[in-house]
């Protein structure tokens, strides 16, 4: 795929894109973890709304 910018903005991209700060090593995505905290949150924030209506009522 070409590039549409001219070749001073491209080595300008090029420069930004390999600053340290750009180079961070990330860990792989993990989508079941996701899923248990999201259900989780969900259950726990069920559960409370279940104790705090028995406090009132």
């Amino acid at each position: 795929m070409t590039s549409r910018l001219s070749p001073e903005d491209q080595q300008r991209v090029q420069q930004y894109l390999s600053a340290p700060q750009h180079q961070v090593e990330r860990r792989p995505f993990r989508v079941w973890l996701l899923l248990l905290v999201v259900l989780a949150v969900v259950i726990g924030l069920g559960l409370l709304s279940r104790f705090l209506g028995r406090l009132v009522l």
